[in-house]
C-alpha cells in the first residue's frame, strides 16, 4: 500500500487528479471506475479543465461501479446522475464511452468488464463505516462479485436508499447494485481517497487494522497495487 498524505482537500484533490490523469494518458484503451459523493467534487472540477474536448482521452472508457435507481423514472439512477452532473457533461465525455451499471444488467457486469478487457484503475471513496461502493457492513461477502442488495440487508438500509434519493418516500427503491469486494479486487490499480477528521478513525482502522468482513474497507489493503491519498485531517490518528 503506498499511503499519501496531502496537506488539505485541495492538495488531495489535485493528487487524485493528477493520477486519474497519469492512467487517461496511456495509448491503448483504458478501463476506469470512478466514485461519485462529496470527495470528488473538487478533483472532477480540476479534471474537466485537462479533459473537455481533448480527442486523445477517446481511449478512455468509464464505468459506474454502484446505482441507487429512481423508482418511477427512466433513465441514470442516482450515482450516474451525480457523475454526469459533476464530470461526464461537464468534460463532454462521449456517451460510448460510458458504460453504465443499471438494475438490469447487473448480472452481466463482470462479463462485460473482462471482455473490454478489465478495469486498469478504480477510484474509491471511503465511508466513516469502512464501506466502498454499496459494500456496507453486512450487505456483501469478500468473495461477492457484482450483486443486488436488497432493503433488508441492514436495519438501516430502507433509511440509508430514502435518504439518497432526496428523502422522496415514492422515490425510494427496495434496493441497489453494486460491484462486490471480488470484483473491485480485480482492478489492476485501486486509488483510495478520503478527507476531513470525520474520517480520521475509518483511516486509521483501515492502515492500522486486520482484515474482517465487518470493516469492508479491510480487504483492499490486501491488494497489491493499493494507493491511498488523504488529507493531514484524515490522516490525524495515524
Amino acid at each position: 500500500m503506498k499511503l499519501i498524505i496531502t496537506k488539505n482537500y485541495e492538495e488531495m484533490s489535485t493528487v487524485a487528479a493528477q493520477h486519474v490523469l497519469g492512467y487517461m494518458y496511456k495509448e491503448q484503451r483504458v478501463n476506469l471506475a470512478i466514485t461519485a459523493g462529496s470527495t470528488p467534487i473538487r478533483m472532477y472540477e480540476l479534471l474537466v479543465l485537462q479533459v473537455k474536448e481533448r480527442r486523445y482521452f477517446d481511449n478512455v472508457h468509464f464505468y459506474n461501479f454502484d446505482e441507487i435507481p429512481f423508482v418511477g423514472e427512466t433513465g441514470y439512477g442516482v450515482t450516474m446522475k451525480n457523475l454526469d452532473r459533476m464530470f461526464f457533461s461537464p468534460a463532454k465525455i462521449a456517451q460510448q464511452n460510458i458504460h453504465v451499471l443499471t438494475g438490469d444488467n447487473y448480472a452481466t457486469q463482470d462479463q462485460r468488464i473482462k471482455a473490454d478487457g478489465g478495469l486498469d484503475m478504480i477510484l474509491l471513496g471511503l465511508g466513516a463505516d469502512g464501506h466502498y461502493c454499496g459494500n456496507l457492513p453486512g450487505t456483501t461477502a469478500f468473495g461477492d462479485e457484482t450483486a443486488v442488495v436488497y432493503e433488508d440487508a441492514t436495519p438501516e438500509m430502507k433509511e440509508i436508499l430514502l435518504q439518497e434519493v432526496g428523502g422522496i418516500p415514492e422515490k425510494r427503491p427496495n434496493f441497489y447494485v453494486t460491484m462486490g469486494p471480488k470484483s473491485v479486487m480485480a482492478a489492476r490499480q485501486i486509488v483510495l481517497f478520503a478527507t476531513g477528521s470525520h474520517k480520521a478513525e475509518a483511516i486509521k482502522r483501515l492502515v492500522q487494522g486486520g482484515v474482517s468482513e465487518a470493516f469492508p474497507a479491510s480487504l483492499l489493503t490486501t491488494h497489491p497495487h493499493l494507493t491511498v491519498i488523504i488529507d493531514e485531517e484524515a490522516a490525524a490518528l495515524l
